[in-house]
Formats: structure tokens, sequence, C-alpha cells
């Protein structure tokens, strides 16, 4: 039986591509294709810092400005990582090198889990499904490359 996945996106909900600053060697086709593409995801260097943020990842973590984010660390762009519980408390230090983005960064596998990103304006929380594969220049990791949805 064949099977076909289809995602439409919302060709008004797309902003104009923005240009992607800096050298990433190994990085810069990823940085590219991410900054122009439609559906949500974001591309990080090997020391987490933002290479590329798509218009509909920017629009969903709630990042202003797509190109200001570039060359920032992942925390900083996305906002505060929160736990899970029924309180939301800061995501303990040992547990943040554990969500996706960073766990393709240091594993040098794809992973796959949820992130809970506290909102900037004080309301609620936003949980995410990240999906993350490293980028590698053949011998060595030197980003990852993830995609978001919304939970």
């Amino acid at each position: 039986m064949t099977h076909v996945e289809l995602s439409l996106t919302d060709a008004a909900a797309v902003l104009r591509p923005h240009p992607v600053a800096g050298p990433w060697p190994g990085l810069d086709r990823w940085a590219s294709v991410a900054a122009d593409a439609l559906e949500p995801c974001l591309v990080l260097d090997s020391h987490t810092a933002v290479v590329a943020v798509s218009p509909p990842a920017a629009a969903l973590t709630g990042i202003a400005d797509p190109v200001a984010a570039v060359g920032r660390g992942l925390r900083e762009v996305i906002g505060p990582l929160l736990d899970f519980g029924a309180t939301p408390a800061p995501l303990p230090e040992h547990e943040v090198e554990r969500i996706p983005p960073l766990l393709a960064l240091s594993s040098g596998m794809m992973a796959r889990g949820l992130l809970r990103v506290g909102d900037r304006a004080g309301g609620r929380p936003v949980t995410l499904d990240a999906v993350s594969a490293p980028l590698t220049d053949g011998a060595r990791v030197v980003g990852s490359l993830t995609f978001l949805a919304r939970i």
C-alpha cells in the first residue's frame, strides 16, 4: 500500500526570505535552505549558535526578527526552557543538554523530543515537538538541523 504525506503551508503566512550572515564552514548551504524554508526549522552550529531560522519557525517560537537571531545562542533566541511540571519551572542545566537540537550535536545521532518554551510576553508556555539531525562535514558534527511542530 502506498503511503503519501502532504504538508500545506499558508502562502500568506510565509515571510519573504531573509539574508544569512556569517561564514559557517560546512553550514552555508544548510543555512540558506533553512532561512528560505516553508516549514518551521532552524540550524545551529556546533557551539549552539543560531545559523538560520525559517520564517515559520520564527512565528512559532515568537522570534520577532530571524535575521537578528543569527549568531546568538539558542536559549537566548527562543526564550526560557521549562520543565513539564504542573507549575513550569526553568529546565535544570543538566537537562538542557538533552533537548533534541543539542543532543544531535553532542551525540552525532538523530534526536526527537518535546520542548517547553516560556512565552516572552508573559503568556502561556508553548510545547514543541522537535526532530533534530546532526549536520556533518564528513568526519565531524558541525551543526544540527531541527524541525519544529507545535503540540
